[in-house]
């Protein structure tokens, strides 16, 4: 089957077998991160640009260690100090620095279908880093590589996703891998906070914690998401923490061997406390990890073979 496109752009449109193919390449990349030297000469002479116009930590920082590691030559743009502030556009900006001669475009944009646009107007591989509240591809694809290097597997699983569902990214992109490998995925928030004919995209809609919970094998929690949401869309952050922080209570509920899973930035005391967030059924730091041999695996398929 092999990954035969020029960009990864979501989780929507690609197949099970991608998927798989993608992970199974990830491991490969695991085990150089575990080497004393962790570094590889897969991209020497490639030159990778991170365009970047939201505010990021994890991915970025993520990304810029995958390229490295595989001896791609790195720049990172900041919209601070660019053009883009004196109104050039995406799509200018692109070319201009696809005329410096860059083989692979990162970028993460507020604009959900930024992505896209690009991928149909420049020659190079487009990576999607997040655009808006639209998708978050190789965020899923870490996510899918932690449950099953700690899982053995994704299907037949049960999944609660709770959280800013309605702003989620994160969300979207995980609810469509999932679900092709097999997963049931539950979705749990407020109903501001539930996407309108959200049960479309094949997920079970609660708005209990309690009934979410029970018998599910990973709690992925999200954070509110403050600078997407619009105001009145919950009535009081301390009513989001009693009703819908993780505690150890509700997570009794859970498989007694359920694992918590977060996309990061954490808000402890809201999403969950700093004991669950630090516990041994926490998985935020294998996630972490994982993002960078997972996003080697997706630069090496894109650019390695040309």
């Amino acid at each position: 089957m092999g990954f035969k496109r020029k960009d990864l752009l979501g989780m929507e449109d690609l197949s099970k077998e991608e998927i798989l193919f993608i992970l199974k390449t990830a491991e490969s990349f695991r085990a150089v991160l575990e080497r004393p030297i962790r570094k590889v000469p897969t991209l020497r002479g490639k030159t990778v640009v991170n365009l970047f116009f939201e505010p990021s930590t994890r991915t970025r920082m993520s990304f810029e260690l995958a390229e490295k590691r595989l001896n791609a030559d790195v720049l990172n743009f900041s919209t601070s100090d660019s053009s883009v502030i004196k109104g050039e556009t995406l799509l200018d900006t692109a070319r201009n620095i696809l005329a410096m001669k860059v083989d692979c475009l990162v970028l993460r944009h507020p604009s959900p279908g930024a992505p896209h646009l690009l991928a149909k107007k420049i020659p190079v591989s487009v990576i999607n880093a997040g655009d808006g509240a639209h998708e978050h591809p190789t965020q899923a694809l870490l996510d899918l590589y932690t449950i099953r290097e700690k899982k053995g597997g994704v299907e037949g699983l049960k999944i609660a996703i709770i959280g800013d569902i309605a702003h989620s990214r994160v969300a979207r992109s995980n609810i469509w891998a999932l679900q092709k490998l097999g997963a049931e995925v539950r979705v749990c928030a407020p109903p501001t906070l539930i996407p309108p004919l959200v049960e479309k995209m094949g997920v079970r809609v609660f708005y209990s914690q309690e009934d979410a919970l029970k018998e599910v094998d990973i709690i992925m929690m999200l954070r509110i998401q403050k600078e997407r949401q619009n105001t009145g869309l919950l009535p009081s952050l301390a009513e989001y923490i009693e009703l819908f922080s993780l505690t150890e209570e509700r997570l009794s509920l859970a498989k007694p061997d359920a694992l918590i899973m977060h996309p990061g930035p954490v808000n402890r005391g809201v999403e969950l406390p700093a004991k669950l967030a630090d516990g041994k059924r926490s998985l935020i730091l294998n996630q972490v990890t994982n993002g960078v041999a997972v996003r080697m695996a997706v630069l090496y398929l894109l650019l390695g073979k040309s």
